[in-house]
């Protein structure tokens, strides 16, 4: 997720200062991602130093409002115009402790899915009680609807990952096996 690019963007709204920019972000996605009010001020210089935004003037009350340039203005328009790439997934926690589980002795890996099953559905309900909130505001609902969508994908996975590791032999050999080399693999390596 790209801060650099949502300050622009709320920036395209109008003139703002930083804790009003973090008020603003966090309104719009339902304060599931709090941002750290540092962390917009040292964006801030970022994209003032890359002359994406300006600082104005001190308002009456000390506090200086950044305003988004025409440099800004089209590097914002670039990031609209192209595709987010997918998701890192085989880098998410819960698809390593997984792939650590089914290779780690002792451990009862269809305990350990159907423990994250109850949590993600748990997790499901929650979203679809908020989702019944009739004065959420169009963006708030959309970042709603993409955690349901995501936490009923990962129950499918989960669903999944259970018949496959209900149908696999466990537990599968130790990495850490050693054998020793033979002329072919050898030969193997060194194509690799």
């Amino acid at each position: 997720m790209s801060v650099k690019h949502s300050l622009l963007a709320l920036l395209e709204r109008g003139p703002a200062y930083g804790y009003q920019l973090r008020s603003a972000f966090e309104s719009a996605t339902g304060n599931t991602w709090p941002l750290n009010i540092g962390q917009v001020y040292t964006t801030l210089s970022r994209l003032e130093r890359d002359e994406m935004v300006e600082a104005l003037p001190e308002n009456e009350s000390g506090q200086r409002p950044y305003r988004i340039t025409e440099t800004g203005k089209r590097h914002l328009a670039s990031w609209f115009a192209s595709p987010v790439k997918a998701a890192d997934r085989p880098r998410d926690e819960l698809t390593i402790k997984l792939a650590l589980a089914v290779t780690t002795p002792g451990v009862n890996v269809t305990e350990v899915i159907q423990r994250q099953r109850a949590a993600t559905l748990r997790v499901l309900q929650e979203y679809t009680r908020l989702k019944a909130d009739e004065n959420a505001d169009l963006a708030w609902k959309l970042v709603l609807e993409s955690m349901i969508f995501r936490a009923e994908a990962e129950i499918r996975w989960l669903d999944h990952t259970e018949a496959v590791v209900a149908r696999a032999e466990l537990p599968a050999p130790s990495p850490f096996d050693v054998t020793e080399p033979t002329p072919e693999t050898e030969a193997l390596q060194e194509k690799r």
